[in-house]
């Protein structure tokens, strides 16, 4: 099988992401689910990422689509379009599933896939974090991960307008 091919296997729709999730859990395997919208992938994002997934033992990504993420950020966003950027998360060593949600929070996501840990930047309270009620009230957890200094898509969209 081709690499190309085994990154691709990973980005699944939330059906098939729920009955592997099931799988996972009935042997053990703990599950962590984050999400965003990872317009252009960075330093910052993997290093996120990598933290997010040592939590567990299998590691979900919730990607916002591209319609969601213009509802978010605005007309010009994103700069790179969904399949791309799902792409990059699944080719991470460490991501087992990328699934994408349109609406703009992962809520009915996370309630199909149940996951045992619930993770977003420390720029959130735990108990604001959307899906909270869901995987605590399963006996999961939510955490927090502070982010990198000075790496951010925001950060550099500025950097290269102002350089180019």
């Amino acid at each position: 099988m081709s690499n190309f091919k085994l990154i691709t296997d990973k980005i699944v729709n939330a059906e098939a992401a729920a009955e592997l999730v099931i799988q996972w859990q009935s042997v053990k395997q703990k599950v962590v689910f984050t999400n965003g919208c990872f317009d252009i992938v960075h330093r910052g994002h993997v290093e996120y990422l990598s933290k997010a997934a040592d939590l567990g033992s299998k590691m979900i990504i919730g990607l916002n689509t591209d319609i969601s993420v213009s509802r978010l950020k605005g007309p010009t966003r994103p700069l790179v379009d969904e399949k791309s950027r799902a792409i990059l998360l699944a080719a991470l060593q460490f991501i087992d599933l990328v699934v994408f949600f349109d609406e703009d929070t992962p809520y009915e996501l996370i309630k199909k896939l149940q996951p045992d840990v619930l993770v977003k930047g420390s720029d959130y309270k735990a108990e604001d974090i959307v899906g909270y009620d869901v995987v605590t009230g399963r006996g999961g957890t939510v955490e927090t991960i502070d982010f990198v200094d000075g790496f951010s898509t925001t950060s550099l969209i500025i950097k290269i307008i102002d350089t180019h």
